[in-house]
């Protein structure tokens, strides 16, 4: 965990340093300022005959990131919708997703002094569809996550350093974090604890006594206070090129606080023209309430992008 902090600490130091050299002040537009991207992925690969052996698949990934902010005088308002959803299709699994998320950031922030503004934020992270345990569950027939399970919801005021809408970081030690998830969620429990002949249990079955997303067994909602931290940097490479980077920090003062949470993610765009581009995303997530290990999500391909 002390080594992702690090990362952490590093990226957002980087940023910051390359950002004084490159990043100038710009005109703030009052009003509304809107814009986003819409992106779809696709691949494909076919066999036929083919000595050397293959499996027919085919892969489609569809992502939007949307930007809609406010500024009046001393005040402001920034809001940023990042959605995507992907799914694969080969001969021997049939069909299974390979990304789905749903995230929605707002922060008001009001003018202190120099780059500083008070600020109050909020997070909202779920996902679209039900997820599986496709190593223990390979036909899929008990989901362990789905719409709004598990929801997260973060919230809190705070302080935000903002140079410019591209450089840009929130800290906010009184943040209040909840968990929600419903009755139809299972846990994968080896033991087989109702005695069904499956591993699967429901987490709100009498029998369960393992938590799930850090709640307690038969519960729907968990509540944290700690401290949040996120930092926002996106910047030009070269021609062409360019990268976004996303940060998130989260210590529960209630509950083991050596135990930061931590959510980074790269996007990287290399334009071909108006319309293709070549991308990659990255995504390292670190939540033990979820899973003791490291998450990591990938996804890289020629996409086609339409801005609005």
């Amino acid at each position: 965990m002390k080594k992702l902090m690090v990362l952490g600490a590093l990226l957002l130091g980087v940023s910051f340093t390359y950002a004084q050299d490159a990043d100038g002040e710009e005109e703030q537009t009052q009003g509304w300022t809107k814009g986003g991207t819409f992106t779809f992925l696709l691949n494909q690969s076919a066999f036929s005959n083919w000595v050397a052996g293959g499996q027919n698949n085919i892969s489609a990934t569809a992502g939007i990131n949307y930007d809609f902010n406010y500024l009046r005088g001393e005040w402001s308002w920034d809001n940023k919708v990042i959605a995507s959803y992907g799914i694969n299709s080969n001969d021997d699994q049939g069909l299974r997703k390979t990304d789905d998320r749903f995230e929605y950031n707002s922060l008001v922030g009001k003018e202190a002094f120099g780059n500083w503004n008070y600020s109050f934020f909020l997070n909202l992270r779920t996902q679209f569809t039900d997820g599986y345990d496709y190593d223990n569950d390979p036909d899929g027939d008990f989901n362990t996550s789905g719409l709004f399970n598990p929801a997260y919801l973060t919230f809190g005021p705070g302080m935000e350093w903002k140079k410019s809408e591209n450089l840009k970081f929130n800290i906010a030690p009184a943040t209040s974090k909840m968990t929600f998830i419903s009755d139809d969620v299972y846990i994968y429990d080896e033991s087989d604890a109702d005695g069904d002949g499956n591993p699967f249990i429901r987490h709100n079955n009498p029998l369960n006594t393992k938590q799930a997303y850090g709640i307690d067994p038969g519960e729907t909602f968990r509540y944290e206070l700690g401290f949040y931290a996120s930092g926002y940097y996106k910047f030009k490479a070269m021609e062409n090129v360019t990268i976004e980077n996303t940060l998130n920090l989260y210590s529960n003062y209630l509950e083991d606080p050596q135990n930061v949470d931590f959510d980074y993610t790269l996007n990287a765009v290399m334009k071909i023209n108006e319309y293709l581009s070549t991308n990659f995303t990255l995504q390292l997530v670190y939540d033990d309430n979820a899973v003791t290990a490291l998450q990591l999500r990938e996804v890289f391909g020629l996409g086609v992008n339409f801005g609005f």
